[in-house]
């Protein structure tokens, strides 16, 4: 498996998106090609030891930065690291595309080098975020902020799919997101994509107040981008400032102290279920080919998750699985 790194991706590129492929390719076995300015990634690999590695660099002189205009320079930068990986892609050159970079510009990019998988309306960026049963799978949470219904349905097949065969789910419950339990509750996008939902051939479970989000009421959430955004953003927030306060709060007290280097372990592990770099990153569904983008400031943790994401992604052929059940789901419409 060969899969494609934009090296320049990061808030912070090269290092931890060099550091990343580096961790993968030695843990996973598989062949990351890294993309962008080439002498900036050798002294990167400088500090590593990478003899019998399986990476490669290919070059591109240009980089889509966090600033610049997601669908302009995405025309524009024509040999950035971000178009030139796609290409590579596209050209099925590699497996899957991999980068930290520019949300924005990843999608940009995907759309015009890629191009949807067949049927499907628009793509959803989506996230595995932690519940207290485990993880479920959340999108959109930021590619769409103004949806219809049927989009909203479309993302429920893609997240079934996802959650089944990468995220070893027999059958995913599915919910959406509204502001009550009851089924009638909600936005008018809401109201009109619930009987789309209840009708088909998903484990539909209802709505999913805010609360319920992080319950494990369900294994794969459906909203609209700016809903879904603004959910994942305020889960993060909220999950550092806890751990944040827990922190300073027993510092301030002695006695607390003792107690929590008694509790460590247990500390330890609640930070890394909480921790976004455990996930890697949020596969962006719904455009052609497997497709992950990290966190900006991805280190190198992050993005060696990223590519295990990516890898699962392609081990579990979901790319044709998405296909198939997005022609199947138009189909049944059209009879």
């Amino acid at each position: 498996m060969k899969i494609v790194l934009d090296a320049m991706g990061s808030d912070r590129y090269p290092q931890p998106d060099v550091e990343g492929a580096v961790q993968a390719a030695r843990e996973f076995g598989v062949d990351v090609v890294l993309v962008g300015q080439r002498e900036a990634i050798e002294r990167e690999l400088a500090k590593h030891n990478v003899s019998g590695l399986p990476l490669s660099i290919v070059h591109a002189s240009q980089v889509l930065e966090m600033t610049d205009e997601p669908s302009r320079a995405a025309k524009r930068k024509k040999d950035s690291s971000m178009v030139v990986g796609m290409e590579m892609l596209k050209e099925n050159a590699v497996d899957a595309f991999v980068s930290a970079g520019n949300s924005g510009g990843v999608l940009a990019v995907a759309l015009l080098y890629l191009g949807r998988i067949r049927g499907v309306k628009r793509p959803a960026l989506s996230a595995v975020i932690p519940t207290r049963t485990g993880g479920c799978l959340m999108l959109d949470v930021g590619a769409n902020a103004d949806c219809k219904p049927l989009y909203l349905h479309q993302f429920a097949i893609m997240g079934n799919i996802y959650a089944k065969h990468v995220m070893g789910i027999a059958n995913p419950r599915v919910a959406i997101v509204s502001n009550g339990e009851e089924e009638g509750k909600g936005s008018t996008l809401v109201k009109e994509t619930y009987p789309l939902l209840k009708e088909s051939n998903l484990n539909f479970v209802g709505n999913a107040e805010g609360k319920d989000i992080l319950s494990g009421l369900a294994d794969v959430i459906v909203t609209d981008g700016f809903t879904g955004n603004v959910a994942v953003k305020l889960a993060e927030g909220v999950a550092g400032f806890m751990l944040q306060v827990l922190e300073e709060e027993i510092r301030s007290r002695p006695l607390a102290t003792v107690g929590a280097l008694l509790a460590k372990p247990a500390f330890r592990e609640v930070k890394k279920r909480l921790d976004y770099r455990e996930y890697g990153g949020a596969p962006l569904l719904g455009v052609d080919g497997t497709v992950i983008v990290g966190h900006g400031r991805s280190d190198a943790l992050a993005i060696k998750n990223a590519i295990r994401m990516a890898k699962q992604a392609v081990e579990k052929d979901t790319i044709n699985a998405i296909r198939d059940a997005i022609s199947e789901s138009l189909a049944e419409s059209q009879t």
